[in-house]
């Protein structure tokens, strides 16, 4: 298959084919087309050549970024809905109708839909949905209090976890899911992982997440940015891993013997070049090695780019105030739900290190709205000092314009754009790339768009919701290194522990209960291994 975007080449003359239950592994570097090829085999992205089939079979996909179609639909209902059964059962409740009075042809059309309708339920497992769901309810630890509950009013680790059991109850014979880890807390990953290895279907799956994509996947697809084409590796990703690096090896070996052959030809032609004209034996023999050199230069092997890593630096403006925020009396509802917060009070002090956590629902992510300004408390105050510079990390990243393009998104700060560009630049946002819109990129892509935004405020207080989502582990690191080596004050929602602790955390918000407590390992593992879906 081919395929480009502008001068852009995404695949050239790529090819793979999966198994029946294959549980497959997608890797490759930010930019390489795993979330493109995704698009493909569902029919978002048309290719300039070649094919992508699933025979027909019905697919499932869970996108990194959510979006639902109708946000006023109860939880419940968007879960059974997954299977169409209810409306299966509507039109063979129609054709049941129209058969009393149909006669001849149509009579004979109607009865062949109805057997074709009828086969759909019983594949679909008709009678015993409800109890399967509810079986799946219960793995994944979905509180009965949510399943009432609007798609509207849910958090974003509600909204991801339920998300996840919709596709596995869609039971599609193909399931793609980007980065589905992302959300999950260690007891849900564990059920999920379970329950893909045993999942009769292919599983396609893009993901940073070494640890699960060991315990799941038995073969590992590379999409590579250099070559623009597609190796299937069997085993999981360590055996993948060594694997690649012995092929690395021996790559470098042949271009290696390639390049040593096409320097001795080219000397040699060199040579006949300037011999005297009455050499006709030499002359001879250089025009051979001529032909020769042509050929080994265009057998000559392309190394793998050597991708370079996101540079950051994060300097504030002007040094944190002693107390740079305060929250009094902080009282919250949304329409139609109980009281997130009742008097919810806290500070921070400068420079320090402040992570919230709680229960999947407790409003972490809704406090950071509250704080920048983006809900409305129903009572209390949040106060600023006038020494204060703001800057906020969306967990959804929906604060991005995905109408504009790179460029035009990386607008914080007095820069002009020579100097936008360099910084961007520091972001793998390179050439021709900045003009790019930011609805076609990767959340990958458009993490590093945010964090690059965040930079350029030169804020002294950072509100970052979820920093590591959507980020390789080699970007991740690098943050961290910055956050850590950051001098202004930092309010943290994260379900990273790595990146928690490499960023020293010094005092714990605990939602709903709004107590400050002193940073505690244990207690921070208490929230992530028991009770929360921290996002």
């Amino acid at each position: 298959m081919h395929l480009s975007f502008g001068t852009e080449v995404i695949y050239d003359g790529a090819q793979f084919q999966t198994g029946k239950n294959d549980k497959v592994g997608i890797v490759g570097v930010n930019g390489a087309g795993k979330t493109t090829l995704f698009r493909v085999i569902l029919g978002q992205v048309e290719l300039d050549s070649g094919f992508v089939s699933a025979a027909g079979a019905r697919v499932g996909y869970l996108p990194q970024v959510l979006s639902f179609d109708d946000l006023g639909k109860t939880v419940w209902d968007y879960l059974f809905d997954a299977r169409p059964i209810r409306r299966l059962e509507a039109e063979l409740e129609d054709i049941y109708a129209a058969l009393e009075t149909a006669e001849g042809d149509e009579q004979n059309r109607l009865l062949a839909r109805m057997t074709k309708v009828q086969a759909e339920l019983d594949s679909f497992d008709q009678y015993n949905a409800e109890s399967a769901l509810l079986e799946l309810i219960a793995g994944m630890k979905i509180e009965d209090g949510l399943l009432d509950m609007r798609l509207a009013d849910l958090s974003g680790g509600q909204k991801s976890k339920i998300a996840f059991a919709h596709v596995l109850f869609a039971e599609p014979q193909i399931l793609l899911l980007d980065e589905p880890t992302n959300h999950l807390d260690v007891t849900t990953k564990d059920f999920v992982t379970q329950y893909l290895k045993n999942y009769r279907g292919s599983v396609l799956v893009i993901s940073h997440d070494i640890e699960f994509l060991n315990a799941v996947v038995g073969r590992v697809m590379l999409v590579d940015k250099t070559s623009h084409k597609i190796a299937m590796y069997e085993g999981n990703y360590t055996a993948f891993k060594r694997k690649y690096a012995q092929d690395r090896l021996l790559k470098e070996l042949r271009i290696a013997r390639q390049e040593q052959e096409i320097k001795k030809l080219a000397e040699f032609v060199q040579k006949a070049r300037q011999a005297s004209r009455t050499n006709h034996n030499l002359k001879r023999m250089g025009q051979d090695r001529e032909v020769k050199l042509a050929k080994a230069l265009a057998a000559l092997e392309k190394r793998d780019a050597e991708y370079k890593r996101v540079k950051m630096r994060l300097e504030p403006r002007r040094a944190p105030a002693k107390i740079p925020l305060e929250v009094k009396n902080l009282t919250f509802h949304y329409e139609g739900q109980p009281k997130l917060y009742d008097k919810l009070s806290f500070s921070l002090y400068g420079g320090e290190r402040f992570l919230v956590v709680g229960e999947n629902g407790a409003g972490k992510s809704t406090l950071f709205k509250l704080i920048t300004g983006l809900l409305t408390p129903d009572a209390g105050e949040i106060t600023f000092n006038p020494k204060t510079d703001t800057a906020y990390y969306a967990q959804e990243l929906e604060l991005l314009d995905e109408s504009k393009t790179v460029l035009e998104n990386a607008d914080g700060g007095d820069f002009n754009d020579l100097q936008r560009r360099n910084i961007l630049g520091n972001f793998l946002f390179r050439g021709d790339t900045v003009f790019k819109k930011v609805s076609l990129l990767s959340p990958g892509e458009k993490a590093r768009i945010a964090l690059c935004r965040l930079l350029m405020t030169k804020a002294n207080l950072l509100l970052l919701d979820e920093p590591t989502n959507h980020l390789d582990p080699d970007t991740q690191v690098v943050i961290g290194e910055n956050f850590g080596d950051y001098t202004g004050t930092i309010l943290l929602v994260s379900h990273n522990p790595d990146f928690v602790e490499q960023i020293g955390i010094t005092r714990m918000l605990v939602l709903p209960e709004g107590k400050v407590v002193d940073y505690s390992r244990e207690l921070l593992s208490y929230y992530y291994v028991l009770n929360t879906d921290e996002l």
